[in-house]
């Protein structure tokens, strides 16, 4: 069986980061994923998707350092649901267990971080690779 989750997509708010105990941190991230699409009457509809997605330990110190507002983040994870009782009612929540995160595109505008900090996750941009054809003098024409 596979529980295997990818996002992409914008943080809403700040992480809310928790100690539970020494050395134990958890943290929560909202994440909205969007999708553009026409519909029957040919109009542009835009849907956004808001995930919760949870942290623990290392990327949690990781989200509480460097996630902000705004920021463009890569989750992988796996799905949990779980339910609660509140009030005398059953409630449902789904969420998304990060396993790996990733910094994307360009820092929050609200960051204070620098960009080497904001950066620490992520990926190396790839080198550029210049596909200009060398010049031939056998020309068809």
């Amino acid at each position: 069986m596979i529980n295997k989750v990818i996002l992409v997509g914008n943080v809403g708010a700040d992480p809310e980061i928790r100690f539970i105990s020494e050395g134990v941190i958890t943290g929560r991230i909202k994440l909205a994923t969007s999708e553009t699409y026409l519909d029957k009457n040919k109009e542009r509809v835009t849907k956004t998707e808001w995930h919760n997605v949870v942290v623990w330990n290392s990327l949690a110190k990781t989200a509480e350092t460097y996630v902000k507002k705004g920021m463009q983040l890569y989750i992988e994870g796996k799905i949990s649901t779980r339910s609660y009782e509140k009030d005398g009612e059953t409630k449902y929540v789904t969420e998304i267990i990060a396993s790996e995160m990733k910094f994307l595109g360009k820092k929050a505008e609200s960051s204070t971080q620098n960009d080497t900090k904001t950066n620490v996750a992520a990926e190396p941009e790839p080198m550029p690779i210049d596909i200009t054809p060398e010049p031939s003098d056998d020309l068809p024409f």
